[in-house]
């Protein structure tokens, strides 16, 4: 037998379950107890007195459920009502059930769709198609590669050439550097710094308007055609659902009609209405767009073209005077070399 702890009363067991079912029931009054070092019913050495105990004496696990409630009555606190828990248990119930549904109703979507899309591709199912806007559709991607490769190549030509007159500066800082410290061929050398010099200049007036070029095509490529492409992908999938929803009636269409037919019937001409009534408005925006987009690049090209045509034929024929008009007449302002920022206050 394990040795008697010294000083330790012995107590019945039926005492100390009652008290203990006490403690359960009534909770424990900390204001009235002692915290005891020795055992139950030591003696009154090591007594710690509560009024001197900083915090509460028993801790609780407040995960658990019923010491939950055990420290609400003995804290006087009242527990939560049901009916407020019941409340959040169908709160977050709802909101599972609608997730469901989502998560459902897509799923469904999907697979009607790629079932589709599948007959399609192998010539099996049927496709809504419009002809003259489809045509419209094809000449815009087509038109769309090839301005791409306008912009690359101008995008290039604006890298080489700015190549070009860097080493033009250089050349002729070269060159008047050679004359100064060449007495005898001091002329010859100056000259040519003066053309460099000029080409130097001239050039960079070329490239602001190369960069124009450059830059309003860019703004024609990837963000007006790619605003439209967007809405046309857009029109696409709402063909592919509407065809998908269309089959689906069909084939229900010539099912038998008894009652779970009529109700699956209903539900998939409500569906194919609301998906009809889609590609018809989604229909309708890209054939706006499409008008649109053809007078404003019609109009952007003509005033680009202009310009680069009369810009490069100004340059390569040394008028530097029409060179500059050019840049006046379509408003492009070129920026000083070694121009300091303007100040916060002069730009306010």
């Amino acid at each position: 037998m394990p040795p008697r702890q010294r000083g330790a009363t012995p107590v019945a067991p039926w005492l100390a379950m009652k008290d203990l079912q006490q403690v359960m029931v009534s909770g424990p009054n900390l204001n009235e107890t002692s915290i005891v070092s020795g055992g139950y019913g030591g003696t009154a050495e090591g007594i710690i007195p509560t009024s001197t105990v900083k915090g509460p004496a028993v801790q609780y696990n407040t995960s658990f459920p019923g010491l939950r409630l055990l420290h609400a009555q003995g804290s006087g606190l009242h527990p939560p009502h049901p009916s407020s828990l019941a409340t959040g248990d169908e709160a977050a119930r709802g909101i599972a059930v609608e997730k469901f549904d989502i998560v459902k109703k897509w799923g469904i979507n999907t697979y009607k769709c790629t079932k589709q899309l599948i007959s399609e591709r192998f010539g099996r199912g049927s496709r809504t198609v419009d002809l003259e806007l489809e045509t419209q559709i094809e000449l815009l991607r087509d038109t769309k590669r090839k301005y791409e490769c306008v912009l690359q190549l101008g995008r290039a030509l604006t890298h080489h050439f700015y190549s070009l007159v860097q080493t033009q500066r250089a050349l002729g800082d070269a060159f008047s550097d050679l004359s100064q410290k060449s007495p005898e061929l001091q002329e010859e050398f100056g000259c040519n710094a003066e053309t460099q010099k000029l080409l130097c200049k001239n050039g960079e007036t070329l490239l602001g308007a190369v960069n124009f070029f450059v830059s309003s095509i860019n703004t024609l490529v990837n963000k007006t055609m790619e605003d439209t492409l967007m809405t046309v992908k857009q029109y696409e999938t709402a063909r592919l659902e509407y065809d998908a929803y269309r089959t689906d009636l069909e084939e229900l269409s010539m099912g038998p009609r008894d009652t779970s037919t009529l109700c699956r019937l209903d539900a998939a001409q409500s569906h194919f209405q609301s998906h009809k009534e889609k590609y018809e408005k989604l229909r309708a925006d890209v054939a706006i767009k499409l008008k649109f987009l053809e007078e404003n690049k019609i109009k952007v090209m003509h005033k680009q073209l202009l310009l680069f045509h009369n810009a490069i034929s100004a340059y390569f024929a040394g008028n530097q005077q029409q060179l500059v008009q050019t840049l006046r007449q379509f408003n492009i302002k070129l920026k000083t070399p070694g121009a300091e920022k303007p100040s916060w206050l002069e730009e306010q």
